[in-house]
Order: structure tokens, then C-alpha cells, then sequence
């Protein structure tokens, strides 16, 4: 395991360099050499396989993923982490570090430069602040994409993992639903990280799906529907949706009698199938109303 996955060695180079935490950036050094292989692990790295990592630090995740990988995209914001990583990772010819925002790079034609002819796996610690935007903008765009191990937030993993009628269900649950299985692999306490989080952490695997299992008429209001949905947890589905948005009560009562829905319900018991079905009677009656 990673020379580095350990305090004392993450603070000695913290320290040979000046580098100091940025807490903007939501910096936080994994130094736990057990979950360390637990995301490994979990993102079961096959000798072909084209790894991008977000947020690469000093390299402690990177120096693993390059063990088992053909190739690694190390993404890294911060700039003054660059020179370090390049000392950390010398010996590995495999790794490329791009010193980008990930949020702003272009992401497809990062993929198609890297990884032309084949999927990518994505590994990665992410910085609490923007876990939520980074998945999915992994999970939105149009690129080759075959799973995700990521370090995030315990309660935010909570809700992407979630099942319907749980507390932490809600619209980022459906969501993921759509586009994914996710589920949680393993924990990590704030002591497994320098400097230590206010909160605990979790490692959520993400594999993503190549048929959705839903057929939607409309994919913007099918999510405008689960949001709507969520918009009042302690209402019924029925007053959630009338309203929220430009959604008409007499249209949502005549799709939810269609689709066997009891509009007493709330939007957390539905399942991703009955939002689908929901949306797609939604659509359906809009369309009539405009040709009368």
C-alpha cells in the first residue's frame, strides 16, 4: 500500500513543500491505509483499465490506481499540488496529471483523447463542497463511462444510495436510480483524513447503467416531476406537484388515477418505475389538452 497512506508521511511532504490547506478547495488527505484499499478494491482495477481520478492531492489514491492500471488521468485544481505529485508519482510513466477544474475542462474530449476505444473508470476523494455536480456531470454527458468509486460525504451517500420510503430517498436517489446501482462499500471516520472533516465519510460504488430500465417521453419533466414530487416532503404527491412549477391540478389528478397512483401518497413511497409512469401520462395530457 501507498507510502503516503499514512499521517505522518502526508504531513512530512505537506510540509517539505509549504503547502497549506485550502479550505475552499474542501482539502482533506485520505492518510488510512485501510479504507485507502478499500476504494481500490472497490473499484476492482483490471491491468487494461483507463482510470480518471478527481482531485489527485499529493497522490496517495493516484500511486495505487497506477500500481493496477494501464493508464491514470490525475485531475488536480490546485496548481501548487502539481509539483509534489510530480514527486510522488516520478516512477510511474502511466500517469498523466492535468492541472484542470473539472467542472470547467471538457470532459468529452478529455475521455476521447485518453480513452478512445474503451470505457473509463472513475476513482476518486472528492471535496465535499461540489461531490454532487461532479457525479453527475459524469453521469449526464454523453461519454464512455463504465463505473465510479468515489469517497463522499456519509449522509450524501446515504441519499444517493437510498430506496424509496427511507428517510434519505429523495430526488438525488432517483436520479442515481436512473442512471445507475449505486451502493455503499465502506466507511471511513474524520480521523482518516488530514486535516479531519467535521463529518464522517463513505466510499459509493456506482455502476453505471447501459439500459436505463425506463422508457421516458420526456427526460426534463420526467425530473421535473421527482423534483416537484420531493419539493414538500410532509404533503401528499398530489400537493407536492399542484404546486410546484406550471404543473395543472386537474391534469395531475387525471395522470395519477391513470397511473394507479393514490394522489395521498407521498413522493418518497414512489418508485423510480411509477415517477416514469407518472411523467410519461403527464406528457401524454398535455399533449391532448394542446390539440383540443
Amino acid at each position: 500500500m501507498s507510502n503516503l497512506a499514512n499521517d505522518k508521511a502526508t504531513k512530512a511532504i505537506v510540509k517539505k513543500y509549504g503547502f497549506n490547506f485550502t479550505k475552499s478547495l474542501g482539502q482533506n488527505f485520505l492518510v488510512d491505509a485501510n479504507v485507502l484499499g478499500d476504494i481500490v478494491d472497490g473499484a476492482d482495477i483490471k491491468e487494461n483499465d483507463i482510470v480518471f481520478e478527481i482531485g489527485a492531492g499529493i497522490g496517495t489514491l493516484t500511486e495505487e490506481l497506477a500500481k493496477r492500471a494501464k493508464k491514470v488521468i490525475a485531475i488536480e485544481i490546485d496548481k501548487r499540488l502539481i509539483p509534489i505529485l510530480n514527486e510522488t508519482l516520478s516512477q510511474y510513466d502511466n500517469v498523466e496529471i492535468i492541472n484542470q477544474d473539472i467542472l470547467k475542462v471538457d470532459l468529452a474530449a478529455l475521455v476521447s483523447e485518453y480513452s478512445p476505444n474503451q470505457k473509463i473508470k472513475v476513482v476518486a476523494n472528492l471535496p465535499y463542497y461540489i461531490t454532487t455536480p461532479i457525479i453527475m456531470r459524469f453521469l449526464e454527458e454523453n461519454i464512455e463511462l463504465s463505473s465510479m468509486v468515489i469517497m463522499i460525504q456519509r449522509e450524501v451517500a446515504d441519499r444517493m444510495a437510498a430506496r424509496p420510503s427511507t428517510k434519505a430517498y429523495g430526488s438525488l436517489s432517483v436520479a442515481m436510480q436512473y442512471y445507475a446501482e449505486s451502493k455503499i462499500i465502506a466507511e471511513a471516520p474524520k480521523e482518516a483524513f488530514v486535516p479531519s472533516p467535521n463529518v464522517d465519510s463513505a466510499v459509493l460504488k456506482i455502476n453505471v447503467k447501459q439500459d436505463k430500465g425506463v422508457d421516458l417521453m420526456d427526460s426534463d419533466l420526467f425530473f421535473e416531476v421527482v423534483k416537484g414530487s420531493f419539493s414538500k416532503r410532509r404533503k401528499t404527491i398530489l400537493n407536492s406537484l399542484s404546486t410546484y412549477g406550471d404543473f395543472e391540478k386537474d391534469i395531475i389528478e387525471k395522470a395519477l388515477g391513470a397511473s394507479g397512483i393514490d394522489p395521498k401518497r407521498r413522493g418518497e413511497t414512489l418508485t423510480i418505475m411509477e415517477f416514469a409512469d407518472l411523467s410519461n401520462r403527464i406528457y401524454c395530457l398535455r399533449r391532448e389538452t394542446l390539440n383540443k
